[in-house]
């Protein structure tokens, strides 16, 4: 019986030394590591570093794919560093769509809050789950895994995501195999697209080789 009270005891002296931080404010000017942003000094941080409002304004949709993402992550919301959370907007115009993509470092819950989002995500069984997703409805993706939006309407539409990470990441499918010098060869092998194809999709998305 001595030994569990002497144990419980020792438990709470040697955590009663702990150091706890309240936050990790992102301080920006001092050197990123593996584990994220530095802490900012807590006399440096102001109320300012929790509030971000970025995500009010509309993302621009004149591009390729007729979408915008705007983020709002440790980079650009210093008071979520460390807390394991972020968010981003997501602006779909018409005909607009998010292609397959990634996010290696968190799972992702999406809602509408206007007009319709087609969504859904592969397993890495290869199970597609699909779905329509209209105003106040919710999707998530598990972590990891490829998965993508489209725009089901004919007037735009708006949905924010957040993220189980400060810095989620993001791999776009298209841009890894089109943006970049991998030669048109290996990608026809790996992938059995046609080579006319490939170099089309180089061409637009801006790779070479």
């Amino acid at each position: 019986m001595i030994f569990p009270i002497f144990f419980t005891f020792a438990l709470l002296l040697s955590s009663s030394f702990a150091s706890v931080q309240d936050f990790c404010v992102a301080d920006y000017k001092a050197p990123e590591g593996p584990a994220g942003y530095s802490c900012k000094k807590p006399a440096k941080v102001t109320v300012d570093d929790f509030v971000y409002s970025g995500l009010g304004i509309a993302g621009n949709t004149t591009n390729i794919i007729k979408a915008a993402v705007t983020p709002a992550f440790a980079a650009q919301f210093p008071g979520v560093n460390g807390l394991g959370i972020s968010l981003a907007r997501l602006d779909l115009d018409a005909g607009g769509v998010i292609p397959f993509h990634t996010h290696p470092g968190a799972s992702e819950v999406l809602l509408v809050a206007q007009g319709t989002i087609i969504a859904g995500f592969v397993s890495s069984a290869n199970t597609v789950y699909l779905k329509t997703l209209k105003k106040g409805d919710i999707m998530v993706f598990p972590q990891g895994l490829l998965h993508f939006q489209v725009n089901g309407d004919k007037a735009p539409s708006l949905a924010y995501v957040s993220f189980s990470s400060p810095s989620p990441g993001l791999q776009i499918l298209d841009f890894a195999l089109f943006q970049n010098d991998l030669p048109t060869e290996l990608i026809a092998q790996t992938t059995f697209l046609d080579v006319a194809q490939i170099k089309k999709l180089k061409g637009v998305l801006g790779g070479t080789n």
